[in-house]
């Protein structure tokens, strides 16, 4: 029998920007029925690659729907290259 996939590995959408590549996803919250954006940047150091979570860039706003969530994420996913390299918000 074959286990479950949990969603991380159902509903996982990559995202490329400006060479960043980004692993977007929407986590169920149970008690509320609703998604909260989760974004992964995957980052090569040297010879290896490892993933770190970028920070909530919200009060821990919660989305109605998973494709809201996803796409709250890829935004979120695009401010943070922004803010890494000097743009800011004016080529959004």
């Amino acid at each position: 029998m074959q286990a479950t996939p949990t969603p991380y590995e159902e509903r996982v959408a990559t995202f490329t920007y400006r060479g960043w590549f980004f692993l977007c996803r929407a986590e169920r919250q149970d008690e509320s029925q609703t998604y909260r954006p989760v974004v992964r940047c995957r980052i090569r150091k040297g010879d290896k690659e490892e993933e770190i979570e970028l920070p909530n860039d919200t009060d821990e706003i919660a989305y109605a729907t998973e494709a809201e969530a996803l796409r709250h994420a890829e935004q979120q996913a695009m401010r943070w290259v922004h803010d890494r390299s000097g743009d800011g918000q004016g080529q959004f």
